[in-house]
């Protein structure tokens, strides 16, 4: 089960009365998508009531809707997920972390906006949010590969990676990996690797387990590397610096991939984080 993480923040404000008692705020890192890519949204909410107020515990308490500026309809095929429940003081705010990508079919290129429900069930009331706008975007491909995928006494399943760049936040040029079947009528994963230089190429190569390498460009003297199964999950991630020699990928005669050449380095997600004293733990799992 996904795990949603509740920071709850001293929100520092005073009474402003009963038009600015709850409020709640969607927030995201990025305006830009593919299709298919997760769409991570922060739903902050702010309790300025004067009074501790709990949420959740009733399926509905938080809802989205999702409406095209294109004129079409967006599908709903479930609701968000979202934390079973919590409490908040007065000045208290709880920031929750969800991805509407997997619930609404937003796989059309165009422009989108967002609205969250918040139903407070001591109240009998609901608040809603400003609407969060973005647009789902295409991409441009430089790779592509069918695989096939073993089936037990079957014939393979055949799907095809594919290679695409597209500029993130209009500023950055960004990689991307997407899995789909061979008529590309089917998205099963996007994944957004990370930054490129706009004069590199990726490298890539599918080895005996239909697992995809990647190793491309990141900056003058940077390569990132990845590998990617079959079912479009990210196994491994590294990073490498061009010293003495440029980094490359190598098959050997029985089909495994390696990188050879540069100098690999410890990324910085894998130095553990030092955490204030005062930091809230992750709400427990249930």
């Amino acid at each position: 089960m996904k795990t949603f993480v509740i920071a709850l923040l001293l929100a520092g404000f005073g009474w402003f009365g009963a038009g600015a008692q709850v409020t709640v705020d969607i927030h995201s890192d990025q305006d830009e998508f593919l299709p298919g890519e997760a769409i991570p949204l922060a739903i902050k909410i702010t309790n300025l009531s004067g009074q501790q107020l709990h949420f959740g515990g009733d399926p509905g308490w938080l809802t989205f809707s999702v409406e095209s500026s294109d004129g079409f309809d967006v599908v709903k095929i479930s609701e968000v997920p979202v934390p079973a429940q919590f409490d908040l003081f007065s000045s208290q705010a709880g920031t929750l972390h969800v991805d509407i990508a997997p619930c609404f079919q937003i796989n059309r290129i165009g422009h989108y906006k967002v609205t969250a429900y918040l139903h407070v069930k001591d109240w009998a009331a609901a608040i809603t949010s400003s609407a969060k706008e973005f647009d789902v975007v295409t991409g441009v491909k430089l790779w592509s590969q069918e695989f096939g995928v073993p089936a037990a006494g079957s014939p393979p399943e055949m799907r095809e990676f594919s290679l695409e760049k597209a500029n993130y936040l209009r500023q950055q040029l960004r990689l991307y990996l997407e899995l789909t079947d061979t008529a590309e009528s089917h998205i099963y994963k996007v994944i957004p690797l990370g930054p490129m230089v706009s004069f590199g190429y990726p490298e890539e190569r599918i080895d005996r387990t239909s697992q995809l390498h990647v190793l491309w460009q990141t900056g003058a003297q940077s390569f990132s590397y990845c590998v990617v199964s079959p079912e479009g999950l990210l196994l491994q991630r590294d990073l490498y610096e061009l010293i003495n020699s440029r980094p490359h990928l190598k098959v050997d005669d029985n089909g495994d991939v390696t990188v050879e050449g540069g100098v690999k380095r410890v990324p910085a997600e894998d130095i553990p984080a030092v955490h204030p004293p005062d930091a809230v733990p992750p709400a427990p799992q249930k």
